[in-house]
């Protein structure tokens, strides 16, 4: 089986956990390098993905992600954008086009019900 890579965002308000969950997400994923080769955060959620704005989650040290975890507000930041919900919409073929180019297997987003 060939690696694929993992990608995780925020969205809506910050909330206590919002940081602690994404500190679940990224050591997780980095326990299984077996089947993942990178973990990328989108930053300012599923916006900033689509104008290209992610970093390398992957490469943060034990430390660093330790103080992910207990920081204030969103890591990565945050947005309150809605996909469409028309699936004809064009922003859908433009998304799937990100996610294959950037080999994404694994899709985490974290945020509440108007995120999902």
């Amino acid at each position: 089986m060939s690696k694929k890579n993992v990608i995780v965002g925020q969205s809506g308000g910050p909330t206590s956990v919002i940081n602690s969950s994404l500190y679940g997400v990224v050591s997780e994923a980095m326990k299984h390098t077996d089947q993942v080769d990178h973990v990328y955060g989108m930053v300012n959620g599923i916006k900033g993905f689509l104008e290209g704005r992610t970093v390398t989650l992957s490469d943060m040290s034990e430390k660093e992600l330790k103080i992910m975890q207990s920081s204030p507000s969103s890591y990565l930041g945050s947005c309150r954008y809605k996909l469409p919900e028309d699936l004809n919409d064009p922003v859908f073929p433009e998304l799937m086009a990100k996610l294959e180019e950037m080999n994404i297997g694994y899709f985490f987003y974290i945020g509440g019900n108007d995120s999902m």
